[in-house]
């Protein structure tokens, strides 16, 4: 699991990526091209998947509350699974830490062994990038010296370590594992080796089509990516609040950072996926790879997520199975060769087994994948689609996503307000040809929505718009009626 990866990968279309190891595992899988996160921020989104239940059912919006006293007892996918006699670990970010997952990632109930963190994550939010000055500061953009850094490594290098150590300690072992990985990049701040920025020449970069406010959204739609801001350096060009813009040049080097953050993620998912190909697992062993939400790279004048467009909500979501969505390599070739993005950047590769689908999938069996228990989920069993392909686009499929304001206007919390100021829900359905959001009045004591207060609307027809640029919803007759998920 990535954090903050929006579709910026080959397999998913971007011209721009270099990603060849996750591209690599998405030919032979099967590659769900329309799938979209619950809400785009990281603890409600992670829980929301986890337990297979919408945020308004787990009552977490924000980070500060533990589902289980919460809202519910709910059983989550890992706990599934341990139930049923796996052996079930955790490395890096996979449930959001702290009071989010009752500061122990869930464990006893979804681990069988405590979860693992990296020590060096801990330097994430210290002054670890050189500036122009010669001095530490705590960056946006942090291209680093891995020598340098403390330990000589970064955290997601070290989760990798440690899946491979976790894999080959289970190797041998009769008893099924669920593995759990969680990679903390592309995350900000993008620390990352500054090797990989090679990969994204300066002059090369591009803006995103769309950098600017579209003129009719509504004011209650935009982040004002507070996060961003108060990076040192994102700072220091005194961008005036709520909507900037980021200076051009400063916009260009963002997105090179962010793609080569993607890249060098990138490449540790293909150490991982190496070592379980050499260690004999990956004819037996499923992989699915997704992340908890997007992240805008300037799209609508925005950064970061905390909103409903396709860019913060839409996610890669990819499943390889063995014997299902790829053949057996009967030519003993591994599985999944390690491809070095700074040498072979160039390798190119053709997925066989594309599929259409809108929503995500809860996939309970190691293997089986046709099979068809009854789960307590708010999602839909997807897992027919496996077997049969779909010849075309399901006209009546949905997807739901939400976000909370706390204001009609852009505040300081807007991107990450607490509970009890949330005044505002932003319900949004996401459909082959439109993606309509209502902004309603919202009860934070109750937990109610009051879908007769209504705050701002979007409509956005995408077979002309598909960057959700223009805001038709003042054109229509609002014949399209709320319709909020109780």
């Amino acid at each position: 699991m990535a954090d903050d990866l929006r579709t910026s990968l080959g397999c998913y279309g971007d011209p721009v990526v270099k990603s060849p190891n996750i591209d690599q595992l998405a030919s032979k899988s099967q590659v769900f091209l329309n799938a979209y996160a619950q809400q785009a921020v990281c603890a409600p989104s992670r829980t929301s998947m986890l337990t297979s239940r919408r945020p308004d059912t787990t009552r977490l919006y924000d980070f500060n509350s533990y589902w289980r006293v919460h809202s519910g007892n709910y059983t989550t996918m890992p706990q599934y699974f341990k139930s049923r006699g796996y052996y079930t670990m955790s490395v890096g970010k996979v449930f959001h830490p702290g009071i989010a997952s009752n500061h122990t990632d869930d464990y006893p109930y979804s681990w069988s062994i405590p979860a693992y963190h990296p020590a060096s994550f801990r330097f994430e939010k210290e002054k670890m990038c050189k500036g122009e000055d010669g001095k530490l500061h705590a960056n946006l953009l942090c291209a680093v010296n891995v020598t340098e850094q403390p330990g000589g490594t970064l955290p997601d290098m070290e989760s990798t370590d440690e899946a491979v150590r976790l894999l080959k300690s289970r190797a041998n072992d009769d008893v099924p594992f669920f593995l759990a990985v969680g990679f903390h990049k592309p995350h900000i701040p993008f620390r990352i080796p500054q090797e990989y920025l090679s990969l994204y020449p300066i002059d090369q970069m591009t803006l995103a089509p769309d950098p600017n406010v579209p003129k009719l959204l509504p004011p209650v739609a935009y982040n004002p990516w507070m996060d961003v801001r108060k990076r040192d350096d994102v700072q220091k060009l005194n961008v005036s609040f709520p909507y900037g813009p980021i200076p051009k040049d400063f916009q260009l080097r963002v997105r090179q950072h962010y793609y080569a953050a993607v890249s060098y993620m990138d490449a540790q998912v293909g150490r991982l996926l190496s070592a379980l190909g050499e260690l004999g697992l990956a004819d037996s062993t499923m992989v699915v790879f997704t992340s908890d939400h997007g992240w805008s790279l300037g799209e609508h004048g925005e950064w970061a997520k905390y909103s409903n467009f396709d860019v913060t909500t839409r996610v890669p979501l990819i499943f390889y199975v063995p014997g299902v969505t790829t053949i057996d390599d009967w030519l003993g070739e591994s599985t999944f060769p390690f491809v070095d993005v700074l040498t072979q950047s160039e390798l190119s590769f053709k997925s066989e087994t594309p599929s259409l689908t809108t929503d995500y999938c809860r996939l309970t069996r190691n293997l089986l994948l046709w099979f068809m228990e009854k789960l307590c989920t708010e999602g839909d069993n997807l897992a027919h689609t496996f077997r049969h392909r779909e010849r075309g686009k399901d006209a009546e499929a949905i997807s739901f996503s939400q976000y909370p304001r706390p204001a009609d206007t852009p505040q300081v919390n807007s991107d990450l307000p607490d509970l009890k100021d949330i005044k505002v829900m932003g319900y949004s359905l996401r459909s082959w040809d439109y993606r309509y959001t209502l902004w309603l009045g919202f009860n934070p004591q109750t937990f109610q929505v009051n879908v007769s207060d209504v705050h701002a609307g979007e409509l956005y027809m995408l077979a002309g718009d598909p960057g959700q640029d223009e805001n038709v919803y003042s054109d229509s007759d609002h014949i399209l009626q709320a319709n909020v998920p109780r």
